[in-house]
């Protein structure tokens, strides 16, 4: 026979439950704001029904509900929106980095200005062909010096800048590395706390959270795979799990970041650390970066063909700024090493041009005459290393020993041996170095105006470049780097957008709606005030059982 109370503990359950919802709902409303919250539910389950099927049941018509409880408090979230946000978020931190790097070089380059190396070089032009005018003009030949220390001093200055930002991009690489080892770490550590909570049944939402929020801040340095791994004990139905992570590769390889309770931290191959935690986390003091060391797997930057095998993501973006490096065969079967990246490569090119330009310089102003009828015995361009280009940007610099009178502008003396009164036939030459081709240039003896003879071909070439002129290679540099800097912030611009609709489709399955929790606030309310008015309802019919009846014929 059912219980007499059975309303009283009926009710008492719905005021139960419907205040546990209503505390829910209050924990939504406080983290409304909170970075990386999943808004949670009851789960509403009806208790089990009186009487239970059995032998010895009470016969009564048919079995009576006897309330609600709160099942569990689970979180509402689509881990398929978790998917796709992580990988739109690994290729915005690549195109991100990218693009940052490469708006840093515009800004030293300055092109096009009037304070760029064009400018400069178009001035030091301008000043040679004055000086071939006024070949005499003691003012016009100090013009020219001065415009070649311009000349110099901007190559210089371009050098150590990008040089500085290249250390800086550097640093970056150290802070991400560690970063990344940071969040690895606290990844692992959550596993373990949700390993030790699982098995009991319950469900720790506020840690699944956690994790998840540093899943997404890990795949903006690379591509992440998640895989589940069920805890043990009796878990309950609605458990997350435990995460393996692992770093996937453009080649297929996969190594594992985290598994469960364990991590494997990453460093760089070679290089050095900067704080003693036993992680190389600086870049290689000699050469570029070659690899990276995730626990004992090396993970090489790119492979023989150059081509980069590392996960995209900021990491790989930084590290492609940067520059890095490979082994590769040349036509003997040697193993050679290349450098490669956005700041080398503007490096290489920048060495290039300075060493053209000071070099063609030099020799054509060898062919002249100075004030004195002699031909220059110093050059007028030092600090380029003959045959090899490397660092010549750095290093140019106008001769200290060069003074007005030593300016060869002419390209004859007369029969006195005294330069000829007004030929400035050989500073002519010089403004026209700007403009000379040098694949002729590499290819033979070139004719001058006034009968002389450069020659700059050998075995192998005097000149880096083997095509173009300085201003067409100067140019060519600078029009790559504005299309590279466009690309990179048209696809940045791509995939901010293409996150922020993932993000927005993410949020509005699992962050907290107040107009939502407010409604959810009133529900519960009602739901609580009823079970309340319930008690209310089954207490009068008590007392009328235990003080109402019995009562006839006094």
């Amino acid at each position: 026979m059912i219980s007499t109370f059975h309303g009283l503990e009926t009710a008492k359950r719905g005021m139960n439950t419907q205040q546990s919802a209503l505390y829910v709902t209050g924990q939504n409303i406080s983290n409304a704001n909170t970075l990386g919250y999943t808004r949670q539910r009851i789960n509403f389950e009806a208790t089990e029904a009186y009487p239970s099927a059995s032998m010895n049941r009470p016969q009564i018509p048919g079995q009576m509900g006897t309330g609600v409880t709160a099942g569990s408090v689970q979180r509402v979230r689509e881990s398929f929106l978790d998917l796709q946000y992580r990988g739109e978020n690994n290729k915005l931190g690549y195109w991100n980095s990218r693009a940052d790097s490469l708006a840093k070089m515009e800004d030293i380059m300055n092109e096009p200005s009037d304070t760029g190396l064009s400018s400069a070089l178009g001035q030091f032009w301008q000043s040679l062909q004055d000086l071939s005018v006024n070949p005499e003009n003691d003012g016009a030949r100090s013009v020219v010096l001065q415009r070649g220390q311009a000349v110099s001093e901007t190559f210089r200055y371009l050098s150590d800048s990008i040089s500085g930002i290249q250390d800086n991009i550097g640093n970056e690489i150290g802070v991400s590395v560690k970063n990344i080892n940071s969040i690895l770490k606290q990844i692992s550590d959550v596993n373990k706390q949700i390993s030790e909570v699982e098995p009991h049944g319950y469900l720790p939402n506020d840690l699944y959270d956690e994790r998840d929020r540093l899943v997404d801040e890990l795949s903006t340095y690379f591509n992440v795979k998640v895989e589940v791994k069920q805890s043990g004990g009796k878990p309950s139905p609605l458990a997350e799990g435990i995460y393996d992570i692992k770093l996937t590769n453009p080649n297929g390889q996969e190594i594992y970041l985290v598994q469960g309770s364990n991590y494997n931290s990453i460093g760089i191959d070679g290089g050095t650390d900067s704080d003693g935690d036993g992680s190389k986390d600086q870049p290689p003091k000699d050469g570029l970066i070659g690899a990276l060391l995730i626990g004992g797997t090396t993970v090489n930057i790119a492979n023989a063909n150059g081509v980069v095998g590392l996960s995209q993501g900021k990491l790989r973006g930084l590290i492609e700024s940067y520059g890095y490096q490979y082994t590769t065969k040349d036509a003997g079967g040697n193993d050679i090493t290349k450098e490669v990246g956005i700041y080398p490569d503007m490096l290489d090119q920048l060495d290039k041009l300075a060493f053209t330009f000071g070099t063609i310089f030099n020799e054509v102003h060898k062919q002249g005459y100075d004030l004195n009828g002699e031909h220059p015995t110093e050059d007028f361009f030092v600090g380029l290393t003959d045959g090899n280009y490397k660092g010549a940007a750095a290093k140019i610099q106008l001769n200290d020993k060069m003074t007005n009178s030593m300016l060869a502008a002419s390209s004859a003396v007369n029969a006195d041996g005294k330069v000829e009164s007004g030929n400035g036939q050989n500073a002519i030459n010089l403004s026209k170095i700007q403009g000379m081709n040098i694949a002729d240039l590499i290819k033979g003896p070139v004719s001058l105006e006034g009968g002389l003879v450069i020659d700059l071909s050998g075995n192998p070439p005097k000149l880096p470049f083997d095509s173009g002129t300085i201003s067409s290679n100067y140019q060519a540099i600078i029009g790559k780097l504005g299309v590279d800097a466009q690309q990179a912030n048209r696809l940045t611009s791509n995939s901010a957008t293409l996150r922020q609709t993932v993000d927005e489709n993410r949020q509005s399955v699992s962050s907290v709606s107040i107009d939502e929790e407010f409604i959810n606030m009133i529900k519960f309310q009602q739901a609580y005030n009823a079970s309340a008015r319930n008690i209310t309802i089954v207490d009068e019919m008590l007392d009328k059982i235990i003080n109402g009846m019995g009562l006839g014929g006094r």
